[in-house]
């Protein structure tokens, strides 16, 4: 009795001990983001459980993902599909694909349908209904009949989700880049390479509207670069379009459209910080400007008269309040009220459209004493001009709020993220037109002026031949001591879609407009007190030929 006691003692313990590895097996953490559970396992529990990786696999993600593995797993799935797989379609919600046989022989071009809700399907060739496309070149399966007279093709749109997967180093950092709508076309004939096509495939991907800061570039997944791949625009060409982008690259393989902004959160962080410290430094200057014409028309009974310094003055003050609406509007974002912010914005408005006006103004009174010569009667010329200055940007702003345009503005970038808050405008039509429009004529004007003058002033024969080489370098300064004045400084605006370099010199040079201003008002009014001249330099106040009287 001893014995079958003692063996069924022993038979439970054998049992509890397999029961414990049963559930020490069953509770292990399965590892199906490192890529390694279903490596070649391409049945739908197999592409079903490694999708799930498409959202656990984030930025700042918990889980543990290999990037490279899960990659691969998908690259390796075209293959599988085209070489062993019994399928000719996929229909899943991450994953649709078509496979069919093709002759080598073919007369025609391919035409396929890449609607994101359907599986791929060869259609006639038909822009209007299908905007979703690929286009297969004949050339492509002529060049292979002589090894095959037939290929299989594999097209596959997956959906990659928000995750980190397949976005690769160019779009690892939160700075709103994106995969467009995260999905992926895939084209593969299998093992059979295809590269430096003599006649381009053609993918179209359609999209919105997209914002003015982004920028769109057609690109494939290259295994070869970096550690687990990246995007690489290499042998593909970019055609965009308002709704749609056309690819057309050598190869096949995974494609993509990249939404990357030109301004993301860290440039515009930077380029604040840079916009808050020059309009800082300009506000001290051109309070000392303001100062020192204060004080020469205290001390200077002659300088009342000129009109020029009263000129140069007014846009200084116009650039003073500009700069501290800045201040006030980006430093609080969006704090208070929704009347608050109509204020702000329609403030901030006015001193900017201020700012333009004089800077017209500089402009036309450079025109008058340069351009035009002869004498000028003007009655209360200055009066005049300060009706314009402060008072047509007035009528803009009351036109502009009574459509009530004023009101939040956040720039976002491709992923919603907001970037940078203010109180602006809330109808872009508005501010195209009265910002945009309103500066692109006072800048094309205060050119046209400005070249003129340099063409004037560069004609003057100098008084001393040794001398002449000393006297270009006084008229260059002189151009750009009057390009200040006149705000060409500005138009820089007009090239910050070539890159983020370009948009960190406009915001360093507007930003620093009233140092300019400070040191023309030094250099042409110091030295000369018993010699008052005027704003050109190179005419005397007895000989001005603009005659005021206020």
């Amino acid at each position: 009795m001893e014995m079958p006691r003692a063996l069924g003692v022993l038979l439970l313990l054998h049992l509890a001990s397999g029961k414990r590895n049963v559930l020490a097996v069953t509770e292990q953490p399965r590892k199906v983001c490192e890529g390694l559970d279903h490596a070649n396992q391409y049945d739908n529990f197999g592409l079903e459980d490694t999708a799930k990786c498409f959202a656990k696999c984030t930025q700042s993600g918990n889980e543990s993902c290999n990037l490279g593995n899960l990659q691969r797993y998908w690259l390796s799935y075209e293959v599988h599909l085209v070489e062993t797989s019994p399928k000719d379609t996929v229909n899943m919600s991450f994953l649709k694909a078509l496979v069919l046989n093709i002759s080598t022989n073919i007369s025609k071009d391919l035409h396929f349908s890449l609607a994101a809700s359907q599986i791929p399907r060869q259609v006639t060739e038909d822009e209007h209904q299908h905007p979703d496309r690929v286009r297969l070149p004949r050339s492509l399966f002529e060049s292979l009949q002589g090894s095959k007279p037939t290929v299989r093709l594999a097209i596959t749109i997956l959906d990659i989700g928000p995750g980190t997967l397949f976005k690769g180093p160019q779009l690892s950092t939160a700075d709103g880049s994106s995969v467009l709508n995260n999905r992926l076309v895939g084209l593969s004939l299998g093992r059979i390479p295809v590269t430096q096509l003599a006649e381009p495939l053609e993918i179209t991907f359609s999209h919105q509207h997209q914002p003015p800061n982004m920028t769109l570039s057609c690109v494939f997944w290259d295994v070869n670069k970096g550690s687990s791949g990246d995007w690489s625009s290499k042998g593909c060409s970019t055609n965009l379009g308002a709704n749609r982008t056309v690819c057309r690259c050598d190869h096949l393989t995974f494609f993509a459209l990249l939404l990357k902004p030109i301004l993301d959160k860290v440039t515009v962080r930077a380029l604040t910080r840079i916009s808050q410290a020059g309009c800082g430094t300009s506000m001290i200057f051109l309070a000392f400007s303001i100062v020192l014409y204060a004080l020469l028309r205290f001390s200077w009974q002659r300088f009342k008269s000129e009109d020029a310094p009263k000129i140069h003055v007014a846009l200084s003050i116009s650039l003073f309040l500009l700069n501290l609406a800045f201040f006030i509007n980006v430093g609080h974002g969006l704090m208070g009220s929704d009347a608050t912010c109509w204020v702000r914005g329609a403030i901030f408005h006015y001193f900017l459209l201020c700012a333009f006006t004089w800077m017209a103004l500089e402009a036309f009174h450079l025109y008058l004493l340069i351009i035009k010569v002869f004498n000028t009667y003007f009655g209360h010329y200055f009066l005049k001009l300060s009706l314009v200055g402060w008072g047509l940007p007035a009528l803009i702003v009351i036109g502009t709020g009574s459509a009530n345009s004023y009101g939040p503005y956040a720039i976002r970038n491709k992923e919603n993220i907001i970037v940078l808050e203010l109180c602006w405008f809330r109808k872009e039509t508005a501010l195209y037109v009265t910002v945009h429009g309103y500066f692109l004529f006072i800048f094309l004007v205060s050119a046209v002026v400005l070249a003129l003058v340099a063409w004037k002033i560069f004609t003057l024969p100098s008084g001393v031949a040794g001398k002449e080489r000393r006297t270009n370098w006084k008229r260059v300064l002189t151009i750009l001591g009057l390009s200040s004045l006149v705000g060409v400084t500005w138009g820089l605006a007009i090239f910050t879609p070539l890159g983020v370099s370009t948009i960190y010199i406009f915001a360093l040079f507007t930003s620093l407009q009233g140092v300019f201003i400070f040191c023309w008002f030094v250099v042409l009014y110091l030295p000369s007190w018993s010699t008052m001249t005027s704003s050109s330099g190179t005419a005397r106040n007895d000989q001005a030929p603009i005659v005021s009287q206020e």
